[in-house]
């Protein structure tokens, strides 16, 4: 008689305990892939041959099998929380040292890169001075700028609007500081080198010496001199721009947009911001019809310097930043990790992965490219542990344990009977 069965029985439910015990400790863990213990039959080698009596000599753990099917995702606060909604892994960096990971719980640390809990940067493609993505070459460590925003100056200004064909033509000379010297006016805002906003306002005057004629000026935070005439603002190139219109109320003249020239330092020396400004000021869609005067639409593509307030990350992993100026910038873009064997990575605590030569060689890319999944922002994967299923083979492998000890107990017993014989 061997006790072999009973002790090969024993330590393979041992393990099977410990395996079930992890998945159980582990059920809250953030991004954790339960694991289940596979047996197999243990027989020993004959010399002669293929014996089909032969009984086996008991059991033993072939193999630890790591199951990384999805967790539930479950929604956060925090935008840095971020899931994995199909294939992939986030590529972890620890000075130099890379692993992965599904835990995406991050945080930006005292150096504004992006780490999980145990300190690894988490890696990316990052963005350039204009925004641009360079989706190639090896992927970085991901940093959130500090740095404001840069301003823009104002290049472009479109306008829009309707002038009143109804209105008197008037005959005195344009004031800006005298309302009926003019029968209409708008204003909007341009942005100089230096990030600084200025209010541009344009003024219609209709013309008493010509029918559908009416004259355009224009001001920069109302710079004048002591008759009305803007300083500083040159329009189409010159003081004021005529504005000539058909029967049908379509604007003839202009078909182009007209450079809008600024002088700083007339307006404002002190700033210091770069002059002369050209501004290209599109006003060709421009109507003259019987209806009250309206601007139907104003843009202009200049804007002020800014500090991030905030930032989103979309499902294919583009992290974009939200200045306090309105605009936002691409940062960077995190990158995933895929395996053609997963089960051959190589658990090495703390969420982490490690890959070896049964895993293959990762294959990098944006989410949502090839296989590999999209993410998901102010969210984590919970881990895949079935609690319910657990607890049920908790007791299933407590019984194996049981029975196996019951069996060499009865061998004992046998033994014991012989030897009293």
């Amino acid at each position: 008689m061997t006790f072999q069965h009973g002790l090969s029985g024993l330590n393979a439910a041992s393990t099977n305990l410990d395996v079930i015990g992890n998945n159980i400790a582990n059920a809250n863990t953030a991004g954790f892939k339960q694991s289940i213990a596979q047996f197999s039959d243990i027989f020993a080698n004959s010399m002669e041959g293929t014996d089909t009596a032969q009984v086996g000599i008991g059991s033993k753990i072939s193999a630890i099998a790591q199951q990384f099917g999805q967790g539930t995702i479950t929604p956060t606060s925090n935008p840095l929380d971020i899931a994995i909604n199909g294939q992939g892994f986030f590529r972890m960096s620890d000075n130099g040292t890379v692993s992965y990971s599904r835990n995406g719980q991050f945080h930006v640390d005292d150096s504004g890169y992006i780490v999980d809990a145990s300190g690894a940067n988490l890696t990316g493609f990052l963005a350039d001075e204009n925004g641009d993505i360079k989706a190639s070459g090896v992927p970085a460590n991901l940093k959130f700028s500090t740095s404001d925003l840069a301003p823009k100056a104002t290049t472009t200004f479109d306008l829009g609007f309707n002038l009143d064909a109804r209105k008197t033509a008037i005959t005195t000379a344009f004031n800006a500081t005298n309302p009926k010297t003019y029968n209409s006016t708008t204003s909007g805002t341009v942005v100089d080198s230096l990030g600084n906003s200025h209010v541009l306002s344009l003024f219609f005057q209709k013309s008493n010496t010509a029918a559908n004629t009416w004259t355009a000026f224009a001001t920069v935070d109302g710079k004048v001199d002591a008759s009305g005439t803007p300083i500083g603002v040159t329009i189409g190139g010159g003081p004021s721009q005529s504005m000539v219109f058909d029967g049908d109320g379509v604007l003839q003249n202009i078909t182009t947009p007209l450079t809008l020239n600024i002088d700083f330092s007339l307006i404002n020396p002190a700033l210091g911001a770069t002059t002369p400004q050209a501004v290209s000021l599109d006003m060709t869609t421009a109507t003259q019809y019987g209806s009250d005067f309206g601007v139907n639409a104003i843009t202009q593509d200049g804007y002020t310097s800014g500090r991030m307030s905030g930032f989103t990350i979309s499902a294919e992993g583009v992290i974009l930043g939200n200045y306090s100026s309105g605009q936002t910038k691409t940062l960077g873009q995190i990158v995933l990790a895929n395996f053609v064997n997963p089960q051959g990575l190589v658990p090495i605590g703390d969420g982490h992965w490690a890959e070896t030569p049964g895993s293959g060689e990762p294959l990098v890319g944006p989410p949502k490219t090839g296989n590999l999944g999209v993410l998901q922002s102010n969210a984590i994967e919970d881990s895949n542990v079935d609690l319910t299923a657990e607890l049920v083979k908790l007791i299933q492998a407590q019984r194996m344990y049981q029975a196996s000890a019951k069996q060499i107990e009865t061998q004992d017993q046998i033994i014991q009977t012989i030897t009293q014989i």
